[in-house]
């Protein structure tokens, strides 16, 4: 894919977003539904809704929003699914089976699919989001958990956490065609557009690999200090930020990408795992293992945290709508069913 292609791929989403923005402004497609209550004094988020989502009450994992398409897809990694939400009406109008221990999603809208790895078969599955099925599947290392898309190059990468590798896939037919060693425990990756690079956790030894997707290759790598099984990854492109979740020791890392140093740390909740950044509000949301969501306000690089609540004991995966700054928490246990909750900010200031 061309640079310019990709360019004209960033300014669809834009324009997608922006029409979205438009549209909730008039007060089309909003939820009939008044908004709850906040979860805890200070906590800027209260809640929408709870939607119902099909299957058994166990593990969520991973979603990624489809701004053009106005879609949102979980993974059931318990029920081997992937669910779609449709963001206007809030209401899930599929389920694609046939993904074992569904884990890591990225959804390429510019060619119309969506990426899904089966931790329970060692694969990444293709989908076509268009008819919502799986249209091809191509073999992967051990464990296969996090995704990350390159537009410019048509390339998927997959961090294979077991077998130390990035399995890197071609976006357009599906099919595995090469891997990468980053000489240890691969965790979450992630696209810098600015750079063009993709960015991995190596989590067992305390750096980021950054790839060059032109001939993946290790460019070079990045220290996370301080930070113990640095798992979760957000890359905040216009701020030249990498954003790294500490597993193991509850801590945020800021890191400035062209520099590759760190700038802050901050607390979070235990086992901090999926992040998400509203680039509207310049917010970014910690979800964690342990039920507990961190909200941090961005100034500049820096981060300022302005609130932290137990939300569930299972919010350890949050995702945000770039138009209407909804928040979402897929839950697998609310009285004995699987539910996503839909939150909004109680302050957009």
């Amino acid at each position: 894919m061309s640079l310019a292609r990709g360019r004209c791929l960033r300014a669809a989403v834009i324009a997608a977003v922006t029409a979205a923005m438009l549209t909730a402004c008039s007060g089309e497609g909003e939820s009939s539904a008044a908004p709850g209550d906040a979860v805890a004094d200070g906590f800027p988020l209260r809640v929408v809704r709870d939607i119902p989502l099909p299957g058994n009450p166990s593990r969520l994992d991973y979603q990624d929003i489809d701004p053009i398409g106005r879609r949102l897809y979980i993974a059931h990694l318990g029920d081997g699914t992937v669910h779609v939400v449709d963001l206007g009406d809030l209401q899930v109008v599929a389920t694609i089976d046939g993904i074992a221990s569904a884990h890591g999603i990225r959804v390429a809208p510019d060619v119309h699919r969506l990426y899904a790895s089966a931790t329970g078969t060692n694969e990444l599955v293709t989908i076509d989001t268009a008819a919502n099925r799986v249209v091809g599947r191509a073999p992967t290392g051990r464990f296969p958990d996090g995704i990350a898309y390159d537009p410019e190059h048509a390339k998927v990468y997959v961090s294979d956490k077991d077998d130390h590798v990035e399995t890197v896939i071609d976006a357009h037919t599906g099919e595995r065609i090469g891997t990468i060693d980053i000489g240890g425990q691969a965790g979450n990756t992630a696209y810098d557009p600015t750079s063009g690079s993709i960015l991995v956790n190596v989590q067992d030894q305390g750096h980021i690999a950054v790839i060059d997707p032109a001939d993946d290759t290790i460019r070079r790598t990045i220290d996370t200090p301080g930070c113990d099984t640095n798992h979760g990854l957000y890359i905040d492109p216009d701020g030249r930020v990498a954003f790294v979740a500490c597993e193991a020791n509850a801590k945020l890392l800021t890191i400035d990408l062209d520099s590759g140093t760190t700038t802050a740390t901050i607390d979070t909740g235990r086992s901090p795992d999926v992040l998400a950044f509203d680039y509207g509000l310049r917010r970014l949301y910690v979800a964690s293992e342990s039920g507990t969501v961190t909200v941090l306000d961005q100034d500049g690089q820096g981060l300022r945290k302005i609130a932290e609540a137990q939300l569930s004991d299972t919010a350890h995966t949050v995702a945000v709508d770039p138009a209407t700054h909804r928040v979402y928490f897929p839950l697998e246990n609310v009285d004995g069913h699987p539910v996503l909750r839909v939150m909004e900010p109680t302050s957009r200031s």
